[in-house]
This record gives structure tokens, C-alpha cells and sequence, in this order.
């Protein structure tokens, strides 16, 4: 197993970071959407990515398109799979058989604002932090064990899009970043569940910007 399979429904800002480190866009063997419409699905074309698109409305259950999607994944044979603003809950058949392979990132820091509208939901809050978390999928909506996670201050963002241009900025450095060390076996499961990430020195040079504000 080696390099990774992105899952995406959207616009795929954060597929379109991991594009743009030229030592993971080499790792990419492919970029699945749920929807034909996706706008990542031009951003696979722009980088010569190979895509396709498993549309969850043309099958019956929940089971039946994940059976589906895994086929097409398996057929790649990654080491890991990366959702990527993919907005679908997955089934535990699903989540099971890629056990600590499957990753998400989630904009908040968890185990607050799970769901939908985390953003939203940590404005309207009025937290003084928020930030996001990456984390190995289980088939507990946003748990699973964390890998990292990263804070920028909420205040003083005026409005929820100021704050969302802030957390997706923070994504964009820190999911290439954390894919990567997954991918060089950087990343651990210790036998109590928590994860730990091999730090390196030219990591705050990486990620000058943030570093200090980065837990992994």
C-alpha cells in the first residue's frame, strides 16, 4: 500500500493545498467525489490527477454506495484514504475496513462543535479559541483518535466568514503537513489509543507561520 485517495464533494480548497506541495501532489493516485458537480473535480483535471465520480443518489442505501466507492479505492491500493470536504457519514462497514487508514479533518477543535456548521457554531458561541482538528475516522460522528489539531484566536473576527477565511487558511498549511508525516510512518497508535507525531527539526520551518499554535 503506498500514496493516498482523496474524497471530496465540494470545492476542494483543502485538495487543491495538497496539490500545490509538490511532494504530496506525486502521492495523489486518485480524487473520488459523491457529486458530478463538484468544483475539485477541476482541480484534479488542472493538476493531471486521475478522478472519478460515485454519485451516492444512484444507489439505494448507504451500504450499497460505500461497497462501491471501496471497490474503486481498492482498485488504487492507498495507504491511506483523506476526506477532503467529503459530506457524507460513512457506514461502520465502511469505517471498519479501512481501520486507521481513513482520516478527516474537521474544522473545530474537537471534542466541541461536532457536525455541521462548526464554524457557526464556535462564533455564535463566542469562544475565544477555535481551530481545527485531523483525526482517524471511527464510526462516531467526528471522533476517533486525533493526530493534531491547531488554534487561531476567534476574536477579533468581525463575522463568521472572517473567521472560516482564518480556519481554512490554517487547513491548507496544516493537512498536507500531517498527510505527509503520515506517509513517511511519522504518525503512531500507541496500545492506548493516542497518537503520536515524530517531530522534526525543520517542521517550524514548515510551519513558520503556525507553529505555535500546532498540537501533535
Amino acid at each position: 500500500m503506498s500514496g493516498i485517495v482523496v474524497l471530496i464533494s465540494g470545492r476542494g480548497s483543502n485538495l487543491e493545498a495538497m496539490c500545490n506541495n509538490t511532494t504530496l501532489i506525486t502521492q495523489i493516485k486518485c480524487v473520488i467525489s459523491n457529486t458530478s458537480d463538484a468544483l475539485g473535480l477541476e482541480i484534479a483535471k488542472k493538476f493531471g490527477i486521475p478522478y472519478t465520480i460515485v454519485e451516492h443518489k444512484q444507489y439505494k442505501t448507504r451500504e450499497e454506495f460505500d461497497k462501491q466507492l471501496a471497490l474503486i479505492i481498492d482498485s488504487y491500493n492507498p495507504g491511506f484514504i483523506i476526506l477532503a470536504g467529503f459530506m457524507r457519514i460513512l457506514s461502520s462497514w465502511f469505517v471498519t475496513h479501512y481501520s486507521m487508514r481513513l482520516v478527516n479533518i474537521h474544522p473545530s477543535l474537537l471534542p466541541s462543535f461536532i457536525g455541521t456548521d462548526a464554524i457557526k457554531q464556535a462564533f455564535a458561541t463566542k469562544v475565544k479559541v477555535s481551530g481545527i482538528t485531523i483525526h482517524f475516522v471511527t464510526d462516531k460522528l467526528d471522533h476517533g483518535p486525533i493526530i493534531a489539531q491547531a488554534v487561531v484566536a476567534v476574536m477579533p473576527c468581525s463575522n463568521v466568514e472572517e473567521l472560516a477565511n482564518r480556519i481554512h487558511k490554517l487547513e491548507h498549511l496544516v493537512y498536507p503537513f500531517i498527510i505527509h508525516k503520515l506517509l513517511t510512518g511519522k504518525v503512531q497508535v500507541l496500545d492506548n489509543g493516542l497518537v503520536t507525531v515524530k517531530k522534526e527539526d525543520c517542521d517550524l520551518i514548515t510551519l513558520s507561520e503556525f507553529h505555535s499554535s500546532i498540537f501533535y
